[in-house]
């Protein structure tokens, strides 16, 4: 395989919604609306953003949303609620829960979440102190069947997938560090889990991350201000984008062309006088790549 080249980077991160989110997250383009999904997780609302009118509209929860994804083939969307899975249609307003995988574990909440190629969605839970390994790794089919696939996060992110689909990349965010794992395309098994890459100390935490259409992956850095590209195969750093608050979340590809780079950042965790510092803490921000992203895939069910 060809190693991929460094992304060019149009320009400087521009702020597209002031929302101050307690806890920007969750970023999914939508190719049926032309439209960014995302969510301020801890201010329980669901946005969307469409860039070619700026149009904005939100709809609000009665607890954390956490996630999204579109549906293939029925209107709406899939979501992560606070303690699991539901079917959310944004034109009615209507919720249909689906599947709670872990009610033993009272203190955990859901946290990020995407679907592979083949529609099935992904998504990780989290212990609300983000500090007990109570956290746990989940695959939802489209037949409405859950899987625990993996165990002990105190906060997971992600995940992401590499070109081909048979490498997955998922974050254990409180230790700084991306796994990878090998990844059965028929029926989503996992096995090979291995460490990926380490965030330097003074680096802030892997969050939430994307492939682009070359296989190179985006991940948002908690606590550092920046988003990085890396090689799918050797992690190396290919790109920094600075930003001009400390806690970055998330990021996406989307616009018409898939060439603008969505990011989301928070104001949860930051002290009185870094709020005073950081106006744009909580900001949806986006930047122009010179090479595209992949588009999101829908749920299939």
């Amino acid at each position: 395989m060809a190693i991929p080249a460094a992304p060019h980077v149009i320009g400087e991160p521009r702020v597209v919604w002031a929302a101050q989110a307690t806890l920007g997250e969750g970023t999914a383009w939508s190719v049926r609306h032309q439209a960014l999904y995302w969510v301020d997780l801890l201010g329980h609302r669901l946005h969307r953003y469409h860039p070619a009118s700026e149009a904005k509209k939100s709809w609000a929860f009665d607890e954390e949303i956490t996630a999204v994804a579109e549906r293939a083939s029925e209107p709406g969307l899939l979501v992560t609620l606070k303690r699991g899975f539901a079917f959310f249609d944004p034109d009615r307003g209507s919720l249909q829960r689906l599947a709670e995988p872990e009610p033993e574990r009272e203190n955990n909440r859901f946290n990020d979440g995407k679907c592979d190629a083949q529609g099935r969605f992904w998504a990780g839970t989290m212990d609300f102190n983000a500090s007990a390994p109570t956290g746990a790794m989940y695959r939802f089919d489209p037949n409405g069947r859950w899987t625990r696939l993996d165990d002990g996060y105190a906060v997971s992110n992600g995940p992401t997938w590499s070109a081909d689909g048979r490498t997955m990349y998922y974050n254990d965010t409180v230790p700084g560090r991306v796994f990878a794992f090998d990844v059965e395309p028929a029926d989503g098994s996992l096995s090979n889990k291995r460490l990926w890459l380490q965030f330097a100390q003074g680096d802030g935490h892997p969050d939430g991350m994307t492939t682009d259409a070359d296989g190179r992956l985006w991940i948002a850095h908690w606590g550092a201000a920046c988003v990085t590209c890396h090689d799918p195969l050797t992690a190396r750093e290919l790109a920094r984008i600075k930003l001009p608050t400390d806690h970055i979340t998330n990021c996406a590809f989307g616009g018409a062309d898939l060439r603008t780079l969505f990011i989301t950042s928070a104001r949860h965790g930051l002290t009185p006088q870094q709020l005073a510092d950081q106006a744009w803490a909580g900001a949806l921000f986006a930047v122009e790549i010179g090479s595209p992203g992949r588009p999101a895939t829908s749920f299939a069910g």
